[in-house]
């Protein structure tokens, strides 16, 4: 089958040639309908040999649906033939965290070497996958597969850390999101689904500004030195309650900090190497909330895709064969795309 795989540090993703996996005692194998490209993914690949934390070769791909494909001895729950989402932060499955449906949260998973899908484990950039536990997958339930893939980290990050602010969300409340690509464009949405807020939108591209404003940002402003203080124009100098930062650089995490209204929530979502002082007198409005988000819950999942069946949410979407997987990522680097990558491995 082929796959895409990250094989050398510092290298290009490639697409190979690889044996079908056959799923163990518990797993499950999927034939992969479509698979998600994310920013993380280049991170990962921009990581030096010294930091690299993975075996490789590693098959890339966090966000993966599919048809069940087989089963491995003791499966129950699912059957050949079932549309499948997969859930992608692998955690113990005994410990507290888990047993709450936050493996996202699993304080076990590292030190027992589970790592998810793509990110460690072989992901979904491929023909074919094993996902290592049925209570993994989540029913698609008659959604499109490639709008589908996206929402499994996409979707469910920005929801899992909206979730979190929603008592300051309330009527007359203003949401900040930076940055409108992948994450970002599902974030709008899901504000406008969850809450009655105002969402403004920030981004450096008019194109992705005008996505927001597509997929239902009250109002876009270009993310310059003066974004912050036309936040604080359009709150009447009061701030926002939560600022959501989907790139997470620098310069933006000094938006987000200029910008929130005392007692607000910052959320970091985005990993590009920005840090952001908290501490008294340390430039933030007082009892300011600062949140990294990671994924979020199963429950969490399944609540993400029932929102896109009541056509709340949607992926913004580009789709590539998979022989153009590595293309795809070019175009994610070079910011070429709006929205999602997404491959389609079966064509």
């Amino acid at each position: 089958m082929k796959a895409v795989q990250y094989r050398t540090v510092g290298s290009a993703p490639e697409v190979v040639e690889v044996p079908v996996p056959e799923p163990g005692p518990g797993q499950v194998l999927l034939k992969v309908t479509a698979a998600g490209l994310c920013h993380s993914d280049l991170a990962v690949m921009s990581w030096p040999q010294e930091q690299f934390p993975y075996p490789l070769p590693m098959t890339l791909g966090h966000e993966g649906v599919g048809t069940v494909a087989g089963l491995g001895s003791g499966v129950t729950g699912v059957t050949e033939g079932d549309e499948v989402a997969v859930y992608g932060p692998w955690g113990c499955g005994l410990c507290r965290a888990c047993a709450e449906g936050r493996e996202n949260c699993c304080p076990r998973a590292a030190g027992l070497g589970i790592m998810p899908p793509g990110l460690g484990s072989p992901g979904a950039l491929a023909e074919y996958m094993v996902v290592d536990s049925p209570r993994h997958l989540v029913a698609l339930n008659g959604l499109d597969p490639a709008q589908a893939a996206p929402l499994t980290d996409a979707g469910l990050t920005p929801y899992h850390a909206i979730r979190a602010s929603l008592p300051k969300l309330v009527p007359g409340s203003t949401a900040v999101v930076v940055g409108v690509g992948g994450l970002g464009h599902i974030a709008v949405q899901l504000l406008r689904a969850l809450t009655p807020a105002r969402v403004v939108a920030l981004d450096v591209s008019k194109e992705k500004l005008e996505l927001a404003r597509a997929v239902g940002a009250h109002e876009t402003l270009l993310s310059d030195g003066e974004a912050a203080a036309r936040v604080r124009e359009l709150t009447d100098g009061v701030g926002a309650e939560v600022v959501l930062d989907f790139v997470g650089a620098e310069a933006t995490l000094a938006v987000a900090a200029a910008s929130v209204a005392v007692a607000g929530d910052v959320t970091v979502v985005g990993i590009g190497g920005g840090t952001l002082a908290v501490g008294f007198g340390g430039g933030l409005p007082f009892e300011v909330s600062v949140c990294a988000p990671y994924w979020g819950s199963r429950r969490e999942l399944i609540e993400v895709l029932e929102l896109a069946r009541q056509g709340l949410v949607s992926s913004h979407i580009e789709t590539f064969s998979i022989e153009d997987a590595p293309l795809a990522y070019e175009r994610l680097h070079s910011g070429e795309v709006g929205g999602r990558a997404v491959v389609l491995p079966h064509g």
